[in-house]
């Protein structure tokens, strides 16, 4: 493997430093450290995710679901594709535009075959169905790598972020807004949506739907779940839906801080019952390691910090979004380096090492009894989400991971995991986690690159007032 080149001895020496300081739990770095915790890494290796996504790119113009990168040749491309994916390779061609790695032509290029190739997507109710052909465009009814049958699904959460890709290409190129307007007009949020049934809170929950398989009569076959835990990637289609008025801004009161008291969960919940707008919340929390803060469903880093990378919460709800992220940052942290003592940390979903795909979290940061666990594997994209909350802790974990494992690639930038135990290397980078790594170095390297759709509009009139009145109880 590519050996990373362009850290100089002076960086190395800086980055063996806070990774001493963090393993001996040092106080959190100040926000000013991104300066401290070096900009060149952060632009470099934003330059070789942008190629690994470049290059899972396909000529029809959307972005495959991986890519398996372990031989010397050419990358090996997956024949799927979804929503989010596509959504990945959108926002990270405009952060690519927005720190002088592209130019405006080729931002216009390229942004442009995206959006045709979304334009011929089959859809369903406004929205787009889970996978497709990333060569064609062709709705896949069976999985390429095994001919299993696939059921054609509309997700909520994929969704959403294929909407935040568009919306950003439009932000970004002002020739597209008519052709992302006719797109986005019959994406009604209102279809994922339950009205709150105060007789049957349980049927009638107030939350968005998991998806819908649209194959039946009406508005299809549901899941038999809502997304009802707030601190998880899907309220990032409760913003959208808020922001654009097809849903009731007090859908976001009816997400749930924690389950509530006596219900079966992680941990038992401290907190107290507030009337918001009208409704009454369950303003519950979990303390780890002396921490008060949200948990999220499994426990793992991208449920809790996908959304902000676009969504300015820190900012507008400093005491509330703000603390717990900071606090979650510090329990992986803690899990990583105290508890589990592996001298890594940063667990969330991610390819398996050997092969495959699994969950990996930290147990007793999310909800679910039986959540996710780490299992060793680490996974670099959680170092980055963690960027704006322990900066030289971050970048001190990658370079560990760089440096012991070899896990940087100076063509596609980082694997996708790393198991600690065996050491053994993911041979492939993912599409959504090589997103969240371009999203995160972006916002280091130019705060608020990505985030003007998402402070403005709707956004700034429907959602920063609900994030403002949040007032969690840590």
């Amino acid at each position: 493997m590519n050996r990373r080149t362009f850290l100089t001895t002076a960086t190395l020496t800086a980055a063996a430093s806070a990774t001493a300081h963090a393993h001996a739990g040092a106080a959190p770095a100040a926000a000013g450290a991104r300066t401290g915790a070096g900009r060149a890494p952060l632009r470099t290796w934003f330059e070789a995710t942008h190629r690994s996504l470049d290059a899972m790119t396909t000529d029809f113009g959307l972005t495959t679901d991986k890519m398996d990168v372990s031989g010397t040749g050419a990358p090996v491309l997956s024949a799927q594709t979804s929503p989010t994916n596509i959504g990945c390779g959108l926002w990270t061609t405009v952060a690519a535009a927005g720190l002088g790695v592209i130019g405006s032509d080729t931002l216009h290029r390229r942004l442009s075959r995206t959006v045709a190739a979304v334009e011929r997507l089959e859809r369903a109710h406004g929205f787009w169905f889970n996978w497709y052909d990333a060569h064609d465009g062709s709705l896949l009814t069976a999985w390429p790598e095994t001919g299993d049958p696939v059921r054609p699904f509309l997700s909520s959460v994929d969704n959403a972020w294929l909407v935040t890709g568009l919306m950003i290409a439009a932000d970004a190129d002002p020739s597209l807004r008519p052709r992302v307007a006719r797109l986005l007009k019959d994406a009604d949020w209102s279809y994922f949506y339950t009205p709150y049934d105060p007789a049957d809170p349980v049927a009638g929950p107030g939350q968005l739907r998991g998806g819908y398989w649209p194959d039946k009569p009406g508005k299809g076959e549901p899941t038999g779940h809502h997304y009802g835990a707030l601190n998880t990637e899907p309220r990032m289609a409760s913003y959208l839906g808020i922001a654009d008025g097809s849903l009731p801004p007090e859908h976001y009161w009816h997400i749930f801080r924690t389950l509530l008291p006596g219900m079966g969960q992680e941990q038992e919940p401290e907190g107290a019952w507030v009337t918001v707008d009208g409704v009454r919340v369950w303003q519950g929390h979990y303390t780890h390691r002396g921490r008060k803060l949200v948990p999220t469903w499994g426990g793992s880093m991208f449920e809790a910090l996908m959304v902000p990378l676009f969504v300015p919460e820190p900012e507008w709800s400093p005491r509330s979004w703000g603390t717990t992220h900071h606090r979650y940052v510090r329990g992986q942290i803690d899990h990583g380096l105290k508890e589990a003592g592996y001298g890594y940390w940063g667990f969330s979903p991610a390819n398996i090492p050997d092969g495959g795909y699994s969950e990996y979290g930290v147990d007793a940061l999310g909800m679910q009894e039986e959540g996710y666990t780490s299992k060793g594997v680490v996974t670099p994209h959680a170092s980055f989400l963690a960027l704006p909350y322990e900066p030289a802790a971050a970048v001190a974990n990658l370079t560990a991971l760089d440096r012991d494992f070899g896990a940087y690639d100076d063509r596609y930038g980082f694997r996708d995991s790393v198991d600690t135990a065996t050491g053994r290397v993911s041979d492939f980078v993912l599409a959504l986690d090589q997103g969240m790594v371009a999203a995160a170095l972006a916002q280091q390297l130019r705060p608020g690159l990505l985030q003007r759709p998402f402070r403005t509009g709707g956004f700034r009139s429907r959602v920063r007032p609900l994030l403002a009145k949040e007032r969690f109880s840590i």
